[in-house]
This record gives structure tokens, C-alpha cells and sequence, in this order.
């Protein structure tokens, strides 16, 4: 049955309800979107954004290798242009200890200025 919660419309999965062939939902009571159009409004987006040419890029390229790569993950990492074999838990680590470090140099800086300022005026 489908369930009105005073600003959406939803009707069971389609699976549910033998009769009917789709389920949509009502985002107000003037508009509905399909699973379908949801699916092609998102494919939309991914040609906009040239995602599904970079991929089709990638995947013509691997097919083309004459050896297989024993990684095709990694290949496409390496193609896409994604580091590989890299700690990014460790690259955090040093980050975030980096920038400890600029912090507690800044304040030593700070402090210097301010002696500094403090000699001239005295002189």
C-alpha cells in the first residue's frame, strides 16, 4: 500500500505489488521520478562531467595491452593517475605532525617579533 508522510509519496517495491511494473515516489504531490529517470538523470551527470569518457579511456587502454596487467585495478589506479602503494595513513601521520610543527614555529616566531619590537623600542 502505498504511505503518504504529509509531504511524500511512497509506493511499495515493485517486487511487492505483482501487478505493477515499477515503483516511483513522489518527491511533492505535482512531480515523481522512476528508479529509471534517477538512473538517467545520473548517467547525465557522469557524461557532463567526462566521467564516462575517462573511464572508456581506461578500459579501451587496458583492453588494448597485449599482456594483461595481473592488477587491473592498480592499472587503472596508475592510469587514472592515483598514487599506488602509498601509506595514506602514514602521509596523515606526517601531516598532521607538519602541522604541529608550523604551528609551534609561527607561535616561536610571534614571540621573537614581539622581543624584537620590544629591544627597539627600549633603544
Amino acid at each position: 500500500t502505498a504511505v503518504w508522510t504529509g509531504r511524500l509519496f511512497f509506493l511499495p517495491n515493485p517486487r511487492s505489488l505483482p501487478h505493477r511494473k515499477e515503483s516511483c515516489f513522489f518527491t511533492n504531490m505535482s512531480t515523481y521520478q522512476t528508479p529509471d529517470s534517477k538512473k538517467e538523470e545520473f548517467r547525465k551527470y557522469l557524461e557532463k562531467s567526462g566521467v564516462i569518457d575517462a573511464l572508456t579511456k581506461v578500459l579501451v587502454g587496458l583492453y588494448e595491452e597485449p599482456e594483461r596487467p595481473p592488477n587491473a585495478v592498480d592499472y587503472i589506479k596508475r592510469y587514472m593517475g592515483a598514487p599506488t602503494g602509498v601509506d595514506i595513513e602514514a602521509i596523515r601521520a606526517e601531516n598532521d605532525e607538519l602541522k604541529k610543527q608550523t604551528e609551534e614555529l609561527q607561535k616561536t616566531n610571534s614571540e621573537l617579533l614581539e622581543r624584537i619590537k620590544k629591544i627597539e623600542g627600549d633603544a
